[in-house]
């Protein structure tokens, strides 16, 4: 089943990529949600609405939780959900940049069992399910050997390297970004980075994809405090994402967690 899912995630993930290029760095209508949701554009709606209807008409049976798609409940009572963000990286997009991604899962009892991460302006694609490993283009990835945190490039914004938030220490690692999280977990994946870390809540749809995609290619994906995330919850967040090769993975978290008392 698993490979069932990916083969379907993986075509509709190309088929909505094509409409997110006919308006990449053209002219399009764009608005902020309000609160901290973020801008949202035509083409994040017209996206979903194309997911919605290819990948509910192939399996029905499926939830369905998207960014942009009204949340209800009725999905929490479905074995297998599908999870998605139309357009993860909505700002790189809106200024022409080309690591935008659309980000697709499958979630089985709360965890991803299948995954497709497309970057369609660099024509890229992640992959990966509970039986298969991970993949760039067909490739099969694996996260770096990196095993010292002096050494390590990690993706993550510079707010999240403030002293209060690592009581053992702030790491001196080498910083980079992308906007999209779900891109930020594939280059862990690849070894391209060698970890990534957000501390602020997470919205399921845009770390479910990439969270399968890391672990299969060797990494430790967990919340802020070290537990196994879960998918298809009420509200639909984790506390916060780190995704590191192992070894890493347990520096960090000895960074993060309050010291004892001398």
């Amino acid at each position: 089943m698993p490979a069932h899912d990916l083969a379907l995630l993986t075509e509709a993930a190309r088929e909505a990529g094509a409409i997110a290029l006919r308006y990449w760095r053209g002219a399009f209508r764009a608005w902020d949600k309000g609160g901290t949701h973020g801008p949202v554009t035509e083409a994040d709606l017209e996206v979903d609405r194309h997911l919605n209807a290819r990948l509910r008409t192939a399996r029905p049976d499926y939830g369905w939780l998207s960014e942009e798609t009204v949340d209800t409940p009725d999905r929490l009572a479905a074995d297998r959900c599908f999870v998605a963000d139309p357009i993860d990286g909505t700002r790189a997009f809106m200024a022409g940049e080309d690591t935008f991604a659309i980000s697709l899962a499958v979630v089985d009892r709360g965890q991803p069992v299948a995954a497709a991460v497309y970057l369609p302006a660099l024509d890229r694609l992640y992959t990966a399910s509970a039986t298969d490993a991970a993949r760039c283009d067909g490739r099969p990835l694996a996260v770096s050997g990196t095993q010292r945190l002096d050494q390590a490039r990690m993706l993550l914004t510079h707010p999240t390297l403030a002293p209060e938030h690592w009581p053992g220490g702030v790491p001196e690692v080498k910083r980079s970004f992308r906007a999209s999280l779900a891109y930020r977990l594939c280059l862990v994946a690849e070894g391209r980075h060698d970890g990534m870390v957000t501390l602020r809540p997470a919205w399921e749809w845009d770390i479910a994809a990439g969270a399968l995609i890391a672990a299969r290619a060797g990494a430790t994906v967990t919340d802020r405090q070290g537990a196994k995330l879960a998918f298809n919850r009420a509200p639909p967040q984790a506390d916060g994402v780190l995704a590191a090769p192992p070894a890493l993975h347990g520096a960090l978290m000895a960074r993060l967690r309050p010291q004892p008392a001398g």
